[in-house]
């Protein structure tokens, strides 16, 4: 078991001052499962003063709750005191927190088997609570009565199911039923720590651990959209899935693709992944409001990525989603339907798919366009093998047109243009609707033809369209 050696030192410093200290809950449980720890908490039997008084550099992150972060340099380890919670009164916090000198006490109040063990370089590993047991069986467990531990902090019952998908563990029957009993409580956590959570599980490669939420009720209180899409079904040749399966297989896709392809035009930043999972996720939202069965008992979903781009904002809002992530999202989802229509052409790829291409370029902006690709590779992988290999041959042959677009540096828009408002103005344009109307029209014949896009001749159409008026 190897530690930093910055939280090693921490730990020998209070032992040398007679404390007891101990690495503590994920960081012991990815050093068993050979993952690399993200955090390094610390806790101590020692009290907050008597913590800052042993190191020259402190911050009180979180002092009425025994929490000092110790610094060196720009890096920092939360040293808290072992500490018993008091009475939960609102389903996230206890009325108070009591030190104490036991670490077994400390660890009694986490949420997790997994999440309760310490390790120590002279102790060794302390396991309470059978951690380590549960990790070979590769379960999810609470320490003690699970009902207690959700009662105390609602969220716990969303972690429990993020940590199954991050794991691709199991989570034990009586915290399962715990879940399904408690969900109702999810109603008093915020929508920032929800959004948290979710966004980790959707990261996660079992993703699809996000029906266990359905399974037992949960998702009702953060996305009851989930539930409609579980439950409607698509009988038509291009699918295998109900809605919410497919959505979710999707996800799982764009979690493959984001681990083993290349992705060109998307930076490789979680910010950028994030925005994929969740237009994956919410693609086809609406489709529950949109079905629709023909004469032959096949389903259609006219005109859902619309509605889905809607609904996707709405969600997005409720979950504090920025500005930013919103926009892209929802533009990506508004467009996932879009056919790349002569972009290939009895098998062959085709320059005539590039007019529609441009004007793609145009409404959802070039820099989208590289996210909307990967959502419709995502969407293919999961639909049925009808048709399949003819429509991602049909998605490669509109990159081609994409990227060739890109590379000849062609007008897609009113930025691009070889003329703009300055030079409208020369020629007696006022400013206002109708200098933004003309620059439309010109926009919209370079986007029928490139070659257009000159000074010379843009100038001559903005005067022929100014004198037929």
């Amino acid at each position: 078991m190897k530690i930093p050696e910055n939280a090693e030192r921490i730990i020998k410093t209070l032992e040398e001052h007679g404390h007891e200290g101990y690495v503590v809950g994920g960081c012991v449980r990815d050093m068993i499962l050979r993952r690399e720890p993200g955090d390094w908490d610390i806790t101590t039997s020692a009290e907050p003063e008597e913590v800052k008084a042993l190191f020259p550099r402190t911050i009180d992150t979180g002092i009425r709750h025994g929490t000092v972060t110790v610094m060196f340099g720009k890096e920092g380890y939360e040293v808290t005191t072992y500490r018993m919670d008091g009475e939960y009164e609102d389903h996230r916090h206890p009325k108070e927190v009591v030190f104490t000198p036991s670490l077994r006490e400390d660890l009694k109040r986490r949420d997790f088997t997994i999440n309760a063990m310490a390790y120590n370089p002279k102790a060794g590993i302390v396991d309470e609570f059978e951690g380590i047991q549960d990790l070979g069986r590769k379960c999810i467990r609470c320490v003690g009565e699970p009902r207690e531990r959700f009662e105390e902090d609602a969220l716990r019952m969303l972690r429990g199911i993020r940590f199954a998908a991050q794991l691709e563990f199991g989570i034990e029957v009586n915290t399962l039923s715990a879940i399904r009993e408690k969900a109702p409580t999810l109603v008093s956590v915020s929508a920032e720590r929800i959004r948290s959570e979710l966004t980790k599980l959707l990261l996660a490669d079992a993703s699809d651990r996000l029906l266990l939420a359905v399974q037992t009720g949960l998702s009702r209180y953060f996305l009851p959209e989930l539930d409609d899409m579980i439950t409607t079904s698509q009988n038509n040749p291009h699918h295998c899935f109900d809605v919410g399966n497919h959505s979710l297989e999707a996800v799982r896709q764009i979690n493959r693709i984001w681990k083993e392809e290349e992705l060109p035009g998307i930076p490789r930043e979680e910010k950028a992944h994030v925005v994929l999972v969740y237009a994956a996720l919410l693609h086809d939202v609406a489709k529950p409001d949109c079905k629709e069965t023909d004469e032959e008992g096949i389903d259609h979903f006219y005109n859902h990525n619309e509605l889905a781009a809607e609904k996707a904002k709405g969600i997005l809002k409720r979950l504090k989603f920025d500005n930013e992530t919103i926009s892209l999202v929802t533009k990506v989802i508004r467009y996932h339907d879009s056919r790349h229509e002569n972009c290939l052409i009895d098998g062959k790829y085709s320059e005539k798919g590039k007019r529609a291409m441009r004007r793609l370029m145009n409404r959802i902006g070039p820099s989208a366009m590289p996210y909307l690709f990967a959502l419709q590779r995502a969407d293919l992988l999961a639909q049925s093998d009808y048709t399949r290999d003819e429509k991602l041959a049909k998605l490669g042959a509109a990159q081609r047109c994409y990227d060739e677009i890109c590379q000849a540096g062609e007008a897609v828009g009113r930025e691009d243009l070889a003329i703009g408002g300055r030079e409208l103005l020369a020629l007696g344009v006022k400013p206002g609707p109708g200098m933004g109307e003309l620059l439309n029209q010109l926009m919209e014949a370079v986007l029928d033809d490139p070659s257009k896009n000159t000074e010379y001749e843009l100038t001559g159409l903005a005067r022929q369209i100014l004198s037929d008026l």
